[in-house]
């Protein structure tokens, strides 16, 4: 993701996790939440439904496993877990800040003279 760009996802506090849902912009996901005849396609970025294991929002991600959409949500289908998390979940924006600094770490300088090894 770039620096600068706005992430967009909804999330959704289960019995046992927590379940994110990316979505491409706040405007398609009201749209949604309007209309529900907008394709989903129109709606998400990508099919995937995932788990931070009880962490909010904000921990690691992961893919929830068949069994885990299962016991939150009575399917394995991801589309199914994906409508409930839009329907019951809550819409999250933020903005990844700007990369700072050098854009290539190479150490470029330090590799010509030598790279600080002993050449004897």
């Amino acid at each position: 993701m770039r620096g600068g760009a706005t992430e967009t996802k909804v999330h959704y506090k289960g019995t046992g996790e927590d379940f994110l849902v990316f979505v491409d912009s706040k405007e398609d996901y009201n749209k949604w939440v309007g209309d529900k005849s907008t394709p989903l396609a129109q709606v998400v970025s990508g099919f995937e439904v995932f788990t931070t294991h009880s962490h909010g929002a904000q921990g690691r991600y992961e893919t929830a496993s068949k069994s885990t959409l299962e016991n939150e949500f009575g399917s394995t289908d991801p589309e199914d877990a994906i409508k409930q998390i839009l329907e019951k979940g809550t819409l999250q924006e933020s903005t990844m800040a700007e990369r700072q600094g050098r854009k290539n770490d190479s150490n470029g300088e330090f590799i010509m003279r030598g790279g600080g090894m002993n050449h004897s």
